[in-house]
Parts: structure tokens; sequence; C-alpha cells
């Protein structure tokens, strides 16, 4: 069955984008923000590299305005880098939902809110517009994450469709809630909520699923994913002893509930993860308990 890459556009009334199609790259660290700073810096660089050192040009400084990203700029973005649990926001505009964003959510276990949070990870995440899939190619994205998670000590990740959205807006996550419903294969924007909760469990199943210790161990390493996921659409590759990826197909796939696309893999991949996969505690604005139950367990009921 051909993939499904729906077109998704929501405009606000001056013209700027609340909500497009785009891809997520996200990677969860248990390690101390001090620990892996030089590497998240890295990956980001590699990260600009790939797509263009002009695809972010603002980030929001510390009273929350978006400021250019000149010299001056970045020397701030590497003097926060040095601040305990350091919230960094980069993108291509300062308006809108753009097809290219950086964020990170560092962790400092001796922070006063991590530690009244046991499971806080720190979170990476970069943005690429559904666009680039074509331009480029579904390997050219695959290879790119394996190039970021080499380079990034991560405890998960994954690699998918996604809403790329302003979902902090009132009423922006409320759009999100039927589309999300119709395609299974796309995610809401959630690296920042995630960090705070998910310790070392499973956020999801996704086009590309990146998975460390203890999960991987507890799952037989390598050899016991690829007895366990039987499907030749998905394949297991070893970046280390620790490390795995897991793709489910050439190419991602938003499926299709209205037409009956259903997303066999990644169903496969999910009945497996069942016990490790991370329960999110409250729903998203616009979400009832129910519509989270029901979206978590898209892939198993």
């Amino acid at each position: 069955m051909t993939p499904n890459l729906p077109y998704l556009r929501v405009q606000a009334r001056n013209g700027e984008f609340l909500v497009r199609d785009g891809l997520s790259l996200c990677f969860y660290m248990r390690q101390p923000h001090e620990d892996i700073a030089a590497a998240v810096m890295e990956a980001l660089a590699h990260y600009l590299r790939a797509v263009g050192e002009s695809a972010l040009g603002w980030y929001v400084d510390p009273e929350g305005d978006w400021q250019e990203l000149d010299a001056a700029g970045w020397a701030y973005i590497h003097q926060h880098m040095r601040d305990s649990s350091p919230l960094l926001t980069l993108k291509d505009t300062p308006g809108g939902a753009g097809p290219y964003r950086f964020e990170y959510h560092g962790k400092s276990p001796h922070t006063p809110l991590v530690l009244q949070e046991p499971d806080a990870v720190s979170a990476v995440e970069f943005w690429l517009p559904t666009e680039i899939l074509h331009e480029r190619g579904s390997p050219w994205v695959r290879e790119l994450a394996l190039e970021l998670g080499a380079r990034l000590p991560f405890t998960s990740g994954h690699v998918g469709l996604s809403f790329n959205a302003l979902d902090q807006l009132a009423g922006v996550s409320r759009e999100l809630l039927p589309w999300c419903f119709r395609h299974p294969g796309m995610s809401p924007r959630e690296s920042e909520r995630l960090s705070w909760k998910l310790g070392t469990r499973v956020p999801g199943v996704h086009w590309l699923t990146f998975l460390s210790q203890p999960v991987l161990g507890e799952l037989g390493g390598a050899s016991g994913l690829r007895a366990r996921l039987v499907s030749p659409g998905i394949s297991v590759h070893e970046l280390d002893p620790q490390r795995v990826l897991l793709t489910l197909g050439a190419e991602p796939d938003a499926g299709d509930t209205s037409s009956g696309h259903p997303l066999p893999l990644h169903r496969e991949v999910a009945r497996l993860l069942e016990p490790w996969l991370f329960h999110r505690p409250l729903p998203w604005g616009g979400f009832s308990p129910e519509d989270l139950r029901r979206w978590e367990r898209r892939f198993l009921d």
C-alpha cells in the first residue's frame, strides 16, 4: 500500500501557520545536562550542516521574546548551555509554525524542580518539513537520524510524521484531535511534556524507534528483537551492543483510518513494546482522559 503523507496547514488570521505537517526527530537522555551539553551542541551543529546554516535564524531570549540568531545570539546560546536545566528554542522565523525548529530541555538533577521529578529526562527535538522526503528521500532522513543518534547518549528516541504546531496557543490542540485519530502514524509535539515524566519508558511507536538500556536488555537485545519481530518490513539495526534502531517500512506513513490503512507494522511493534510504553498521566489540551487513552492504545486495541 502506498504510504500516506497528508498535507496539513492551519493558518491564523494573520496568515501565519498554527499547524503544519512535518517530521520530528526526538531523543531522550537520562544523563545530567552537564554531562551531555557538548553532545547536544554537536548534534545541533550536525543538523545545521545537513539542512543549511540559515535554517535556524531566531531564538527565544530569557524574557520569552524572539531575537535574531546572529553572532551575539550564538554567544548567548553557548553561554546558556552552561546553565543548569537550560531551555533552548531556535527556529526559522519568529512567527508561526515553520518547517525547521530545534528545542532542548535540559535537566540538572540538583535543581529544585528536577529533584521533585525522579523520572525527568533531558529531551532534544529537531524539525524537518515533510517536503524534504520528496527533495532528498526517506533514506536521507533515516541517515540523518542515525548520525544524530550516534552523537547523543539516548535512552529512547523516535522519528516520524508529526503535527508541528504552536500547541501552546488556546484552541490549537483541539484542532489536532480529529487528525490524530485519522492519521495514527502522526504524533503531536510533546518533547517538553515527556521530558518531565518519561524516565526509561518508551514514548510510543514511530517510523523510526530508537531503543537503549534498560528496555533493550529486557527485550533480549538486538537478537531478541529480530526473533520476535517477524514482518519483513521491520528492520533492526544495531548501533552498538547497547542501542538499536527499529525501522518500520521504507518511508514514514501517516496511515488513514478513514480508508482502512491501519499501519500493521506499527501494531506489531506496539504489541511487543506494550509493557514498556509510557502512559501519559494527564491529557493534552483538547484531549479528554478518554481521548488520551484511546490515542495511546491506537495500535493495541
